[in-house]
């Protein structure tokens, strides 16, 4: 396998990071070839002691923060200061996630960098902004997926849920990922860098886009209809006979009448009352899922995949973690940690040059010292 190129080498990206959001959109820019230098305080980023599931290391830390190098300073220190100062002398991008007004208060505001370096480009990762009520509240992951609404269109009827992962960090970290990379082309052009602010809170918002605009045109927030959809139906999660869950996925009257006719052994059920377009079968959804259910529940899964496959209808497999575990579309790469190799989800981009080799996750404080020698004053 030929190794894929590294179009951010030889850039310099210091984070003063923690948790999830920051750390994500520095691990994808280390992937990409960038020299990422990861500030730590002496007691190590928090992320570190999340779990222990990744040979006793976090699992949380080991996705986040492959191909970094871990610097521990103690900026209340003069020297340490100075220090970083000398850093982000020589950055190309400087990153940080800390609390509301942290850097800022230790001397490091974005705007006086970049007056400074003129070619520096910031990144300010926040909860909710640095304006308004809420610009000074702690703002983790779940808080934010109940701010924005999205755990009200989560779940199940019974109440709101929780989504699985940490969607609103992972957001964020994309939005700024993709922001630095727009930036880092603009500074081509001008030759200035930029500042970049991205919160928690705007890239829910965004994705929250369909249910705000459904909701102030109906004055209904989307109910919450667990495995199903709230304006396609069907579309929702049936049991088979022995024991699986298989989702269907129905998006046009054309899929319909496929389904009707291949499926459920029933050409003329869309000429029928409540069964005719989508409007009408969301409408009547316990009638029409109740009646597709009887089918399902006479088949096996491999038997219900066999009739699906043969209607064209979109369908998956309800999985757990070990149905991921063994699914035939996961890639895995290998990341190297100071307790050996693990496996983790291979980047999504497949890239026409070649898989890119990966960096190690730092143990903590593994670069301080040739770090300080490098940067001495």
């Amino acid at each position: 396998m030929t190794t894929g190129s590294k179009p951010l080498a030889g850039l310099l990206v210091v984070s003063m990071e923690q948790a999830v959001a920051a750390p994500y959109c520095a691990s994808r820019l280390a992937d990409a070839g960038a020299r990422v230098i990861k500030i730590e305080r002496p007691e190590g980023d928090f992320a570190r002691a999340y779990d222990a599931a990744a040979k006793g290391q976090s699992s949380y830390f080991v996705w986040l923060n492959r191909g970094k190098e871990s610097l521990c300073l103690d900026i209340k220190n003069p020297g340490d200061k100075a220090l970083l100062g000398r850093l982000i002398g020589r950055a190309d991008v400087l990153m940080q996630n800390l609390a509301p007004g942290a850097m800022a208060r230790a001397g490091f505001a974005s705007a006086e960098l970049r007056a400074r370096h003129p070619r520096l480009i910031t990144v300010d990762i926040s909860g909710y902004g640095d304006e308004g009520d809420y610009a000074t509240m702690k703002a983790y992951d779940l808080l934010v997926q109940a701010e924005t609404g999205l755990a009200a269109v989560t779940g199940r009827a019974e109440g709101p849920g929780r989504v699985g992962v940490s969607c609103c960090d992972i957001a964020c970290g994309m939005y700024a990922h993709a922001a630095v990379l727009e930036a880092l082309i603009a500074r081509g052009i001008t030759g200035q860098g930029k500042g970049i602010a991205v919160s928690l809170f705007d890239g829910m918002a965004d994705w929250m886009t369909v249910p705000l605009l459904q909701f102030e045109g109906t004055g209904k927030t989307p109910p919450r209809i667990g495995l199903a959809h709230p304006s396609i139906c069907p579309y929702g999660a049936f049991g088979t006979k022995d024991g699986q869950l298989v989702l269907i996925a129905i998006q046009n009257e054309r899929e319909w009448a496929s389904f009707c006719t291949h499926f459920l052994d029933e050409p003329a059920l869309p000429q029928r009352d409540g069964f005719r377009v989508n409007n009408d079968r969301v409408a009547h959804r316990p009638m029409v899922d109740a009646h597709i259910a009887a089918m399902f529940a006479r088949l096996t899964r491999e038997e219900a995949a066999a009739k699906l496959r043969s209607a064209n209808t979109a369908y998956g497999f309800v999985n757990d973690c070990e149905g991921l575990q063994n699914h035939p579309a996961l890639r895995r790469v290998m990341v190297e940690t100071e307790q050996g190799p693990i496996a983790v989800g291979a980047p999504p981009a497949r890239l026409s040059d070649g898989a890119r080799t990966l960096g190690a996750v730092p143990a903590l404080g593994q670069h301080t010292a040739a770090i300080r020698a490098e940067f001495a004053a």
